[in-house]
């Protein structure tokens, strides 16, 4: 009988070891705070891919606070009162990765996960890193969060807050001593954390990898992110690339295992800020999102000033919580994560999404997505270096729609 029930309390152990270690891969990210030294306009730039357990996210468009803002939600969030991702009619974006090395060890505080509440609340009141740094410091404490927040804003700042429930420490994208290159990165550790603990480290080395390779040839622009880093198959610890995969191997599949890559089946969305020159209007900040898993899916450029007539696409449709183009991309990410028994949902069939006919569904979608850069900068010019009117923005919102809804039906019959 004692040997039963030791047996009972060591299953019951590891089944909620388990749960814990898929509830934290379940709300991994990977994210980059990229200056204007580093990118082709001068321009920041902000990054973050999205991991969650929650598949279907939306955009959202409020003018409830200080600040008019867009941002990205959780579909199931009805009240948009947790917002992921977003930026203001001040210019001020804001981003976040969850950290598991920040919480003090003497912390036993049980509440937690009000990343979310605190970004949206921060996207109604603030509109410079100060002002963000006046808006932690007023905050009740415990602040119920671990996570690094991203901030840039229209005066050029740029730094990462690695914050637990008390305090938080400030890593500044513009030091040279903090960012050399000009850009910092961070998944789901804390520099200022505990050594070796955390999460995300073979996904940060890879984004370290790519950043460091394009930083070596190129200047970093949005495009870049999405195409090379958003949708990169490099694995930083084994040295290799899927794309390098030898599909005329006998007997290959073209299956792959999902571990560690920095797109993977908890992947929900990917978001790049284009930051404003200072000079600039706030209003010209653009939120480039592709909703969905990135594989699947593509970048639509997104803009507070558009108000709250946003891509039919991008918000909740007329019978569901959840936006058409994400429900879009997860039929396609259930085509590529198609064997659900056993252990299955591990693997992913990577010949369906890259192969050497280059009829993967990220082959397809990679000229939509060019396209819609086109566009979208070709907009930008004709609205010029003023104001930009809210009616051009939504005939813009209608172009890109039909656009992408075409595609989306031609391509996948979706």
């Amino acid at each position: 009988m004692k040997n039963i029930l030791f047996i009972k309390h060591i299953t019951v152990f590891f089944s909620l070891a388990v749960a814990l270690l898929v509830g934290i891969d379940a709300r991994a990210c990977t994210s980059a705070i990229i200056t204007g030294k580093a990118t082709a306009d001068g321009r920041p730039l902000m990054w973050k891919h999205r991991d969650t357990g929650t598949e279907q996210n939306r955009i959202v468009y409020s003018n409830a606070g200080k600040y008019a803002y867009i941002g990205l939600v959780n579909s199931d969030d009805v009240t948009d009162n947790e917002v992921w991702a977003g930026t203001n009619s001040a210019g001020f974006c804001v981003m976040n990765t969850a950290s598991y090395n920040l919480k003090d060890k003497n912390d036993t505080t049980t509440e937690a996960d009000f990343e979310g509440i605190v970004m949206r609340q921060a996207l109604e009141c603030c509109a410079t890193l100060a002002d963000f740094e006046r808006f932690l410091d007023t905050l009740s404490r415990p602040m119920k969060v671990e996570a690094n927040f991203a901030v840039i804003d229209a005066n050029g700042g740029a730094a990462y807050y690695e914050t637990n429930n008390h305090s938080y420490f400030k890593a500044d994208a513009n030091d040279p001593m903090q960012a050399p290159h000009g850009y910092l990165i961070r998944s789901n550790f804390s520099y200022s954390g505990r050594i070796d603990e955390g999460m995300g480290y073979i996904r940060h080395e890879t984004a370290v990898h790519l950043f460091s390779r394009q930083r070596a040839y190129s200047k970093i622009t949005p495009e870049w992110i999405f195409s090379s880093v958003d949708r990169s198959y490099y694995h930083s610890l084994l040295g290799t690339d899927l794309k390098d995969y030898d599909f005329k191997t006998p007997g290959a599949t073209g299956f792959a295992i999902d571990q560690d890559y920095i797109p993977r089946f908890t992947t929900s969305a990917s978001i790049v800020f284009r930051g404003v020159k200072q000079g600039e209007l706030p209003e010209h900040t653009t939120m480039w999102t592709a909703l969905g898993f990135p594989s699947c899916s593509v970048a639509v450029a997104l803009w507070v000033k558009g108000g709250e007539k946003l891509p039919v696409l991008m918000v909740k449709g007329k019978d569901t919580e959840n936006a058409p183009l994400c429900e879009k991309v997860a039929e396609l990410k259930h085509r590529v994560f198609s064997i659900k028994r056993g252990n299955g949902a591990k693997y992913f069939n990577w010949a369906l999404l890259y192969n050497s006919q280059n009829t993967g569904i990220m082959q397809l979608l990679a000229p939509v997505e060019k396209e819609i850069f086109v566009k979208a900068y070709a907009a930008m010019e004709q609205w010029g270096d003023g104001s930009w009117s809210q009616a051009s923005i939504q005939r813009f919102y209608t172009e890109i729609n039909t656009f992408v809804e075409g595609a989306y039906k031609e391509f996948f019959n979706l």
